[in-house]
């Protein structure tokens, strides 16, 4: 690829692409946005880097946009301070350090050292991140992982009373798992985490990394629920595409344990990735941003109703909410998913799968209606090609959509 304009890109051929995937959540605010490319060309020229052991005027400005927004679209959180990184892997990382910091700090010789995270999940590749990442395929390779680590079934309530103990320091979760196939957490097993949590004194850490920063419809994931995190970390959409993440601790519980030198980072938080981030975080924030993920969304379930109608047994299930969206394709398709992905690609539409044979959309957060409905229409040529039904290939559920 070499070169993006909104919800559009094109590869070294100069073919074009409609954007399903949005760099895989990360480009929310489309490719080669004008007010974000003059605002790099402004701060390049004024100061990319000078290290974090001097003030610059972006990193305060930033988290403390990051803890407003926060504490008022999510009322009754306790998050307060922010450490910023380059990467989600590394928000994850100070996550799991801050949490087994928390423990240590409270007793130095207390055995509250465990972190447990869910199958299904995905954390990062780094060596912390990855061993809260229950996935041979990405672990084997790699192992033995950091001891200390357990993982739990994703959703399955009963079981948290003996997988979080007095050993138990931190808890791992994302509100909804984006690579594990786009399931989303029932509001209820949050409500028991954050119990459990309670009861032996853990940090509760929600990733959302990729399901946060208003792709849901709601700033973060979670905020449906009404259970609040201990930390919350972000990257992907924090940015637009320059690298950048973010880990919001709890003034109450967290912040009192963490001391200068204890987490640190060389280019985390500079001047030139904070000031992109602080203004492509005020337009994600926006009430009016928000309202359209969720007007967008229907258009996209509605679709996914009329594929299923239209290709019956092919597709099991809807996941997901507002623009993460998963199509499950049923057990006996779900093995040409890599065919879907291809055929969509060769017509010019970018999608990827998450888990098991699911279709993962996550566009843009700016795409269009028209550009949605246009998008559909491939996918529906693409399921007709790779099911070898050439006599639907001449009326897609989008040309429908579209009067065409």
């Amino acid at each position: 690829m070499v070169r993006g304009e909104g919800c559009y890109i094109w590869d070294m051929e100069n073919r074009q692409y409609l954007d399903f995937t949005a760099g895989i959540a990360v480009n929310s605010l489309g490719h080669a946005d004008q007010r974000i490319s003059r605002l790099v060309a402004h701060q390049s020229e004024l100061l990319i880097h000078a290290s974090n052991l001097y003030h610059n005027a972006w990193t305060p400005a930033l988290s403390k946009l990051l803890i407003s927004e926060t504490q008022q679209q999510s009322p009754g959180s306790s998050l307060s301070q922010v450490f910023i990184c380059n990467s989600g892997s590394e928000a994850n990382e100070a996550a799991l350090k801050f949490a087994r910091k928390v423990a240590y700090s409270k007793n130095p010789d207390s055995d509250q050292r465990e972190i447990l995270s869910f199958h299904g999940s995905f954390h990062g590749r780094t060596l912390g991140s990855l061993s809260a990442t229950p996935n041979q395929k990405y672990q084997a390779p790699f192992g033995p992982m950091l001891p200390g680590f357990k993982y739990g079934a994703f959703n399955d309530i009963e079981s948290l009373s003996s997988l979080i103990t007095e050993k138990t320091c931190g808890v791992i979760i994302e509100p909804i798992q984006g690579e594990g196939g786009v399931n989303v957490a029932r509001p209820e097993f949050l409500k028991a985490i954050r119990e459990h949590c309670n009861r032996v004194g853990a940090v509760l850490i929600f990733d959302e990394i990729q399901c946060g920063l208003s792709r849901t419809g709601d700033l973060w994931a979670h905020t449906a629920s009404g259970v609040h995190p201990d930390i919350l970390t972000t990257a992907k959409a924090l940015g637009n595409g320059i690298p950048i993440g973010a880990t919001l601790v709890s003034g109450e519980t967290v912040a009192p344990h963490i001391k200068t030198g204890d987490h640190g980072t060389t280019f985390g938080g500079n001047p030139f990735a904070c000031r992109i981030a602080h203004h492509v975080f005020e337009r994600l924030a926006a009430g009016e941003m928000q309202q359209a993920v969720t007007q967008k969304s229907e258009i996209f379930t509605d679709a996914y109703h009329k594929l299923s109608q239209k290709y019956p047994g092919v597709f099991s299930e809807l996941r997901g909410r507002g623009l993460i969206l998963g199509f499950q394709l049923s057990d006996h398709v779900k093995g040409k998913a890599p065919e879907v992905i291809t055929a969509a690609r060769e017509r010019g539409l970018l999608i990827i799968t998450a888990g098991d044979g699911a279709l993962r959309i996550v566009p843009p957060l700016i795409i269009s209606a028209d550009e949605i409905k246009g998008g559909l229409a491939i996918l529906d040529k693409a399921m007709a090609v790779v099911l070898n039904r050439p006599d639907q290939v001449r009326r897609t559920v989008g040309q429908q959509e579209m009067g065409r």
